[in-house]
């Protein structure tokens, strides 16, 4: 099953990872958990440069679930260039979304997947309103 990422997303940030030899599996390719690894690096910078860090006697995000579409195979030696997408905001959640390709191979898509954040209030352990502030920047 494929999910397909929506067209009306908005684009949040964009980085280089590089790929290590060390996320390479028997086979010669960048095993399938590194990948969720790659969405998560994206993520949680993005998480930090808008200063959404998570405060356990407060509120903050956590991830419900997550996909991954493999498309082609990543191997070392490279870099991943990784675009981090937010969509679809609702009460308390929203989704992210990121695209990966070679930074060799412009325009080649390796794999596409997202996530849906929740808002959290920590001590309740019950979702919240995402705030105002973050709603502004997932618009």
């Amino acid at each position: 099953m494929r999910f397909d990422l929506p067209e009306d997303k908005k684009l949040t940030l964009e980085m280089t990872i590089p790929i290590r030899w060390g996320d390479m599996d028997a086979m010669g390719h960048v095993n399938n958990t590194i990948y969720f690894r790659y969405f998560e690096t994206i993520r949680i910078e993005w998480f930090h440069r808008i200063g959404c860090v998570p405060n356990p006697a407060g509120e903050g995000i956590v991830i419900v679930n997550a996909f991954c579409n493999f498309i082609k195979q990543f191997e070392f030696p490279g870099e991943v260039l990784a675009r981090h997408y937010v969509a679809k905001l609702g009460r308390t959640s929203f989704e992210t979304y990121v695209t990966m390709e070679r930074t060799d191979a412009p325009g080649v898509v390796y794999a596409t997947g997202g996530a849906t954040a929740v808002w959290v209030d920590f001590p309740k352990q019950k979702s919240a309103p995402v705030p105002e502030w973050l709603c502004a920047l997932v618009r």
